[in-house]
C-alpha cells in the first residue's frame, strides 16, 4: 500500500513510542529499545566534538527525496552553527518503523528524540537546543515539547546524576516551529513570494500551497490559524495565492476550490473567528506546492498523484484548471536523485531562504540559554535550610 496514514491519536502515539515494533512481547520491546539506544549512543560518542548540541526534530518520512532534504538541513546547520554538534531525530514512531522496514525506498534507521536525548545527556553535553522542524506549533510540536523534552529534564529513565541535571539548569531550550507566531507567517509569505519559481508561477496563474494542519479538535497553541494568516499575507501580495491543508476543517482541497470560485468564509479556529472574502478567480492554470518541511507521502500522494481522483492535482484539473504538481523550474540545485527536476517537488526545507527562517528560531533559542526563558530541572529547587 503506497499511502501511509499518519493521523494518530496522541495517546496512541505516546504508547507506541515505547515499543518501536508491532511485537507485543515486553522482552522483545525492551531488547529493541536497548539495541536502538546503543546504536544512537555509539553515534553520539563517535561524532561528539563539542559540548554544545542542536537536536533537530522532524516528523519524519519514508521517501528518498525527504531523506535527502533532511541531510541538507543537517549540513546547513553544521555550516551555520560553528561549535555545535548537530543531530536529527524523527518524532513519528510510525515513520521510524516504516523507514526501517523500507517503505518506498531502501531501509534506513532513524530514531526518536528520547533515544537521542538519552545519548546526549550521557555524553555530558553542557548546552542543548532541541529545534523543531515542524511548520506550525501543532500536535507533533506539543509531543516534542511536553513529552520528550519534559521527560528528559525530569530524568524519566533515571540515567542521569543529580549533579548533571543541576548543570543543565537554564542550559536547555526549544527552538520553535517555522510559523510559531503570526509575524512568522508574514515573514514566510515574504520569503516564498521572492522564490524565483514561485514568483514566476503566481504571475501566470494560481499558486496553491498544501499544508498538513491538525484536526480542529487538536488545535494546539493556535497553530491552525497560521495557515489562514499565511494566506492573508500572501494574498496581500498577490490574490493568486491560496493555502489549504490535508487535515484542517474549512481548508481542504474542495474548500480551496470554492475559494477560487469566489465566496466569503468565516474561519473558526479555536477562539479566533476571521472573515475572509475571496473574489472569483478565473485563472485556468495552477502550480501546487507542499507547505511542509519535506516532500513525502502527502506531497507525492495527496497533492500530486494523478491516479488518485481525490488528490489536489486531480481535483484542480477536474475543475478545468490546468495544474502542475511536479516542479520543473526550481532554480536551486536539485538534490541527488533529482538532478533533472523531473518528478521533483520542492518542499520548504529545500529552500535555503526558508531554512534561514528555521535557523533564526534556533538563534533566538540559543539567546535564551542562561536566562529565565530557558528550561529548568526539578533538581534545581533551593535546598531547605
Amino acid at each position: 500500500m503506497k499511502k501511509i496514514k499518519f493521523l494518530m491519536m496522541a495517546a496512541v502515539a505516546l504508547v507506541t513510542a515505547m515499543s518501536f515494533t508491532a511485537c507485543s512481547d515486553d522482552d522483545d520491546n525492551s531488547s529493541n529499545y536497548q539495541k536502538y539506544q546503543q546504536e544512537v549512543t555509539n553515534t553520539v560518542n563517535k561524532q561528539k566534538k563539542n559540548d554544545k548540541v542542536i537536536l533537530i526534530v522532524a516528523f519524519g518520512s519514508t521517501w528518498q527525496q525527504a531523506y535527502d532534504t533532511f541531510e541538507k538541513v543537517v549540513d546547513d546547520y553544521k555550516a551555520n552553527f560553528s561549535g555545535w554538534d548537530v543531530f536529527l531525530s524523527f518524532s513519528s514512531i510510525e515513520c521510524i518503523n516504516h523507514a526501517r522496514e523500507g517503505e518506498n525506498v531502501a531501509p534506513k534507521d532513524y530514531y526518536d528524540p528520547e533515544h537521542w536525548l538519552n545519548a546526549i545527556g550521557q555524553a555530558g553535553y553542557k548546552k542543548i537546543v532541541v529545534q523543531s522542524l515542524q511548520v506550525i506549533p501543532g500536535e507533533e510540536y506539543r509531543n516534542v515539547r511536553d513529552s520528550y523534552v519534559k521527560n528528559f529534564m525530569n530524568n524519566k529513565n533515571g540515567i542521569f546524576t543529580t549533579e548533571y541535571l543541576k548543570s543543565l539548569d537554564r542550559n536547555v531550550v526549544i527552538g520553535t516551529p517555522l510559523m510559531a507566531e503570526e509575524s512568522d507567517a508574514e515573514a514566510l509569505a515574504e520569503v516564498l513570494n521572492k522564490e524565483s519559481d514561485i514568483k514566476a508561477a503566481v504571475a501566470e496563474g494560481i499558486v496553491a500551497f498544501m499544508g498538513h494542519g491538525n484536526p480542529e479538535g487538536y488545535d494546539y497553541f493556535g497553530g491552525n490559524i497560521r495557515y489562514v494568516q499565511l494566506e492573508n499575507a500572501l494574498r496581500a501580495i498577490n490574490e493568486n495565492y491560496y493555502v489549504g491543508t490535508v487535515d484542517m476543517d474549512q481548508t481542504l482541497v474542495d474548500d480551496v476550490l470554492e475559494n477560487i470560485a469566489g465566496r466569503t468564509v468565516t474561519y473558526e479556529v479555536g477562539a479566533i473567528s476571521m472573515d475572509v472574502t475571496y473574489a472569483a478567480n478565473n485563472a485556468k492554470k495552477a502550480q501546487l506546492y507542499p507547505l511542509m518541511s519535506i516532500a513525502g507521502d502527502h506531497a507525492h500522494n495527496d497533492m500530486a498523484d494523478p491516479d488518485d481522483e481525490g488528490s489536489w492535482f486531480s481535483m484542480f484539473n477536474d475543475a478545468d484548471i490546468k495544474t502542475m504538481a511536479y516542479e520543473t523550474t526550481f532554480k536551486e540545485a536539485c538534490l541527488k536523485g533529482y538532478t533533472d527536476g523531473t518528478g521533483y517537488i520542492p518542499a520548504l526545507a529545500e529552500r535555503s531562504a526558508v531554512r534561514k527562517l528555521w535557523m533564526n528560531h534556533t538563534r533566538e533559542a540559543i539567546d535564551k540559554l542562561g536566562t529565565e526563558d530557558a528550561l529548568s530541572t526539578p533538581t534545581t529547587a533551593p535546598d531547605e535550610e
